[in-house]
């Protein structure tokens, strides 16, 4: 699904696969949402850090991944070596490789930005709250594709928060002011709404919890899209993972951002006149 800018070359972005490419003026645009929000978690306090671009699968079991998520999963694998000879005389027009041609899948793409931050802090403790933000490229094995809205990969920018249940609700709180008023400065109306991703197990008390108290808000966009989301673990990551506040598993919550899906929502307010919808970011950034 190609959008043709008319003054570029070509295309400001195409997707094949739900995978987008990205032409100068969408790259712009991206950068420019993303300074925003790296600017917003810099104000906070928070420290910018990056992760490995893959998760170990044992440590995504501690954290009820696939109990949750294994729809999502995208493993990382590699050639048997004992397959390595035929695959170098297999036809040149062959498709997939087969599953028996492929090694048991240890490590896994990242489905969120923030289960890095988790694994890294795992074992630690503060006395005040830790603020990090970080950006990932994440990968969702959605069932269907839609442009921008829904990629199999996607840039995550996320601004977290490690410590008391005060902590991170104001943490939560801030940001909510702020992405609803960066939205209304960039003339977007953005929905607030809960979600209903199944973070905590099914059976458990948490998830009792989550239909009272909803972990995790959306914004959407008018077409349903939804460009950000905050998010209130408790403190299942720092039990799980043994991170520690003030002497007690931390609570943790973070904020995250879907650039991609910002584009697309920008692409379609100015009617794909990327230009202007970076001149609207550059602006609405610095009154927001």
């Amino acid at each position: 699904m190609p959008v043709t800018d008319p003054t570029a070359t070509g295309t400001t972005w195409s997707v094949r696969d739900g995978l987008a490419t990205f032409d100068e003026p969408a790259v712009l645009l991206r950068n420019a949402l993303d300074t925003v929000f790296t600017r917003w978690a810099t104000e906070a306090g928070a420290r910018q850090q990056s992760y490995p671009p893959l998760l170990r699968t044992e440590d995504l079991r501690s954290l009820d991944y696939f109990r949750n998520f294994p729809h999502l999963g995208s493993p990382v694998t590699r050639i048997r070596p004992d397959r390595l000879a035929g695959l170098a005389g297999a036809p040149s027009g062959a498709g997939a490789l087969p599953a028996a041609e492929l090694a048991d899948a240890t490590h896994m793409l990242p489905s969120a930005a923030c289960y890095g931050c988790f694994l890294h802090l795992t074992g630690t403790s503060a006395d005040t709250p830790v603020l990090i933000t970080t950006a990932a490229q994440c990968f969702r094995n959605e069932d269907h594709h839609d442009g921008l809205r829904r990629l199999w990969g996607f840039t995550m920018r996320e601004i977290v928060c490690v410590g008391s249940a005060e902590a991170v609700r104001t943490h939560l709180d801030r940001h909510r002011e702020r992405i609803l008023a960066f939205g209304t400065a960039l003339g977007l109306t953005l929905d607030r709404q809960p979600a209903t991703d199944p973070f905590f197990e099914k059976d458990g008390t948490r998830s009792v919890m989550q239909v009272l108290a909803p972990v995790k808000e959306e914004y959407l966009h008018t077409d349903g899209t939804a460009v950000a989301s905050t998010n209130n673990h408790r403190n299942f990551f720092g039990e799980r993972r043994a991170i520690g506040h003030a002497g007690r598993p931390a609570f943790t919550g973070c904020v995250a951002f879907g650039l991609e899906r910002w584009v697309h929502v920008l692409g379609d307010l100015f009617e794909g006149d990327l230009a202007a919808a970076h001149r609207a970011v550059l602006r609405a950034g610095e009154r927001s």
